[in-house]
Order: C-alpha cells, then sequence, then structure tokens
C-alpha cells in the first residue's frame, strides 16, 4: 500500500500563479506583461489585493509572510518560462519600492502567534487514554504518533497524512536494536521487538532532512512513552495486516480497509488532554495544535540542560529558528536564573586608556 502524497510547495506555487493569472488577464494584460516595461506597480496592485483578501485562496486578510509568497511564486514562474524576475532589479536585488511595501506590512502584521510547547504531562495522559482502548488500532497508532513527534521533534507532515511538501515515515525507515544487533523487523518474534533497546527513523523526504540521514533514540525506560516500545507497536500492527514496507507509520487497519491519523486528529487529541488536566499547564486547549509536538520535544530537551546545537541537530533546524520553539515560559528552564545572575553578576571590568588610574 502506498500513500499518495502532494506537494504541498508546488501545489502553492500553481495556486498562486493562476490568481496572477486571472489579475493580469482581467487588466487585459498578458500574464508576463510583455508590453510593460516596469512592471513593479502591477506587482504592487497585486499585493495589496492579497493582502486584503481580494486576491488571497481563503478571501481573508492575509499576513505579510503570505503575501510574499504569493510574489515570489510569481517570480519564480516567470523564471520557470525564461523570463526575468520582475521582482528584482538589475542588481539581483528586491526592487526598492516592493520591499518597502512587504516590510511596511511585517511592521504592520499583530504579533506571531507562538507555538505552545504541551509538557510531558499532556503526551502521558493521551497515552493513559489509549492504555485503556488497547483494542482500539486508531487510539493506539494515535498515541504512538504522538510519542513518535515528540521524541523525534516531527513536523505534522513527518508523522500524520496531509498535503505538505514532507512525506509520513514508511515501515521500511525503521530500525529496531536489542544492544549491537538489528533486528528482521518481518521475522522477529513479540517479546524480542519489545526487548529493543534503540530505534532509529531513516530520512528520505522530510522536509530538512538530509537524505538518507538516520536518527536513533535509545528505550527511556517507560514501558509505554519510548521509541522502540512505540515502533514495535507499530510494527506489529502493520505486520499483522500485512502492509508492505511503503505503509507509512501512521496507518491503522480496521476491516475493511486502511485509515491515516491525520493532523487534525492530533490536534484533537492534545486538546481533549489539555481540557482534561486544565488550567494549571497555563495556557488554553485553542493554544495547542499537531505542531507543539516538535516544539513539546525542544523545549523538553531545553529544560533537561541538553546543549542548543545538539537540539537544532535533532530537530533538523538549519538556523535560529528553532530559538523561537524554545519558551522561556517554562517553569523549570527559568526558576534558577535569579539566583544565578546573583552569583555571576559581580565583577569588574578591566579599565580602558580614557580611564584615569588611582
Amino acid at each position: 500500500m502506498q500513500a499518495g502524497v502532494s506537494s504541498g510547495r508546488a501545489t502553492s506555487t500553481n495556486t498562486h500563479w493562476k490568481i496572477w493569472n486571472a489579475y493580469t488577464t482581467q487588466l487585459g494584460f498578458d500574464p508576463l506583461l510583455k508590453a510593460i516595461e516596469d512592471k513593479v506597480p502591477f506587482l504592487q496592485v497585486f499585493s495589496r489585493r492579497v493582502r486584503t483578501g481580494q486576491l488571497a485562496a481563503n478571501k481573508a486578510t492575509v499576513k505579510s509572510r503570505t503575501v510574499e509568497d504569493y510574489v515570489r511564486s510569481v517570480g519564480q514562474t516567470y523564471l520557470a518560462m525564461g523570463a526575468q524576475d520582475p521582482r528584482l532589479n538589475t542588481s539581483g536585488n528586491m526592487e526598492f519600492r516592493l520591499q518597502r511595501m512587504l516590510s511596511c506590512y511585517s511592521k504592520q502584521d499583530p504579533p506571531p502567534n507562538r507555538v505552545k510547547p504541551v509538557p510531558v504531562q499532556v503526551i502521558r495522559r493521551i497515552f493513559a487514554v489509549a492504555a485503556t482502548l488497547a483494542a482500539d488500532p486508531q487510539h493506539q497508532c494515535l498515541a504512538d504518533m504522538i510519542g513518535l513527534a515528540f521524541f523525534f521533534l516531527l513536523r505534522p507532515g513527518e508523522y500524520a497524512l496531509s498535503p505538505s511538501d514532507s512525506t509520513p515515515f514508511q515501515l521500511r525507515d525503521v530500525q529496531l536494536f536489542r544492544g549491537g544487533q538489528r533486528l528482521n523487523l518481518a521475522t522477529a518474534s513479540e517479546p524480542e521487538l519489545f526487548s529493543s533497546t534503540f530505534a532509529s527513523l531513516t530520512f528520505r523526504d522530510q522536509k530538512n532532512g538530509v537524505r538518507g540521514e538516520v536518527v536513533g533514540l535509545g528505550h527511556s525506560g517507560d514501558p509505554l512513552l519510548s521509541p522502540p516500545r512505540i515502533l514495535a507497536r507499530r510494527i506489529l500492527h502493520l505486520r499483522s495486516h500485512g502492509a508492505d514496507p511503503t505503509t507509512p507509520l501512521c496507518s491503522y487497519f480496521i476491516a475493511p480497509k486502511w485509515s491515516f491519523i491525520k493532523p487534525s486528529d492530533i490536534t484533537s487529541a492534545l486538546r481533549t488532554a489539555v481540557t482534561f488536566l486544565g488550567p494549571s499547564l497555563g495556557f488554553l486547549p485553542t493554544d495547542v495544535t499537531a505542531r507543539c509536538l516538535r516544539a513539546a520535544g525542544a523545549n523538553a530537551l531545553l529544560c533537561s540542560n541538553v546543549d542548543t546545537d545538539i537540539i537544532r541537530l535533532l530537530g533538523r533546524w538549519r538556523s535560529d529558528e528553532m530559538l523561537r520553539y524554545l519558551h522561556l515560559q517554562a517553569a523549570p528552564l527559568m526558576s534558577d536564573f535569579a539566583r544565578r545572575m546573583l552569583l555571576g553578576g559581580t565583577f569588574t571590568l578591566v579599565p580602558n586608556q580614557l580611564v584615569p588610574a588611582y
């Protein structure tokens, strides 16, 4: 079984170009504006209409980044058709008028709604519920995908079926080890699988992952919430229903068909758990989505004093964007800082030559 997952990036580019095409046609011009020497005013009007929602796909006001995506799609399509990118000046930089306009939109945008990292007690609650519903393949798969996303710092498109530029991990991407021995996932017995001490996932087409890179984690010590145990459960379920190696890990079988966990299922489960645990968590159910699990894993590592460079490697961040996921609101992270500042805040400076000697 092979799940078809379309490329979200290509789809977006095509959609944006269709909107640009309709816009220029309405004005009586061809989409490449061949008769127009200065194309920037057309891009500015297009940007404004996207910003206000008049030309946006969902017909609602959008943020500056979305406007920039629309304009970028137009420029990239120009290039693909052998024409010059109308966004750029002769030096290859963003044209000043367009740059100023996008910068103005950025300043007008509301503050970003940062992802709230759910604490591990939310994930434990979900696993506890799944344990009481052991005969329900959907709940088991849902909990296991949440656990994998937390431990491996995964994006929703990497562990759930969604129209994105990532593809969910498949059965063939899994390896389990018991000590130094790699287990044969097709023939290993249930006790052998559940005695594994190390598990890994191989990145094939996932966003920002180096193709062929292997990321592994050891046994957490928890009988349920542990990477090797989670993957052992997925292997047993998929194998028992004749799944082939390309079957996504987020698949579960309820006769007579296969179904898949989606990001909306993850969001619903997280919000239900947050509602049950109550306001002591410090945030509301509406503050969490499937995207929270990547931030949750990163924040858990930070609170455990794991070096930020290691967190960046595990999460496959290529820049300091990772810092947007790490919340200073996490109490264990900040609780000792005031004391440490008093200890380390007493010092003198080496004087420069302008400071008189006494």
